[in-house]
């Protein structure tokens, strides 16, 4: 029972390491197979009994006036908005157009901005995103790579994760296999607790096909920071 107590005391230290660390895990959001399998009037149901029952715990007064419908607000947020990004079937649709005037240099859109939440500690970090793609006889609008962008962001992260899956699902639903994403953020978990720095920003950057060669990235990044000294 003893050497039990031990290990379990271990794995309990490891978690909190892996979260302390934000160590990522998998380049796939961690879901469970029957994730989808209640509605989302169900969800927001038991998330609402549930944050409800947190916030008794934390020793809050429910009768108040200010308090009285915030796990019913906190559960529809949850399901609806900011975790919306869990389910598939709200992915949004991607329409190809044919590329009629045979452009074949680099489209670019700039600071998207985004706000998603750690999955270590459940606190948001947010910034902008800068995706890039050469186009490959097809083209799609350009507010779906901010609706690719928002998806994603749309669900418990980390930053790395999130940079890969966009870049991933721009180089599928765009047909090129020539992508650029870089990602500036700042993180609650990092400024609000820990070791409280709230100056410092993270950047991740995922490059595929062509953006691999130094000319091209180089073209990517004097177009990401152009006009920021402005």
């Amino acid at each position: 029972m003893e050497n039990n107590h031990h290990s379990n005391n271990s794995n309990h230290h490891d978690h909190d390491d892996f979260g302390d660390n934000h160590v990522l895990t998998s380049l796939l959001t961690p879901l469970r197979a029957d994730a989808f399998k209640i509605d989302d009037e169900t969800k927001i149901e038991l998330i609402t009994k549930h944050f409800k029952e947190i916030m008794q715990i934390l020793g809050l007064d429910l009768s108040d006036d200010s308090l009285a419908g915030t796990p019913k607000r906190v559960a529809k947020m949850y399901v609806n908005e900011i975790f919306s990004g869990l389910n598939p079937k709200n992915k949004p649709e991607i329409t190809l157009f044919e590329n009629k005037y045979k452009f074949n240099e680099m489209v670019m859109v700039r600071n998207i901005s985004f706000y998603t939440v750690c999955e270590h500690h459940f606190m948001p970090f947010f910034g902008n995103a800068h995706v890039a793609y050469m186009p490959n006889g097809k083209v799609a609008g350009l507010s779906k790579i901010n609706r690719i962008v928002d998806f994603y962001a749309k669900r418990p992260q980390v930053q790395e994760r999130l940079t890969v899956q966009i870049a991933d699902e721009i180089r599928t639903a765009f047909g090129s296999e020539d992508v650029a994403v870089v990602i500036e953020a700042k993180h609650l978990c990092v400024a609000a607790r820990g070791v409280h720095d709230i100056h410092s920003d993270t950047v991740t950057s995922k490059y595929f096909g062509k953006f691999n060669h130094e000319d091209l990235r180089n073209q990517f990044l004097k177009f990401l920071t152009h006009g920021e000294d402005k």
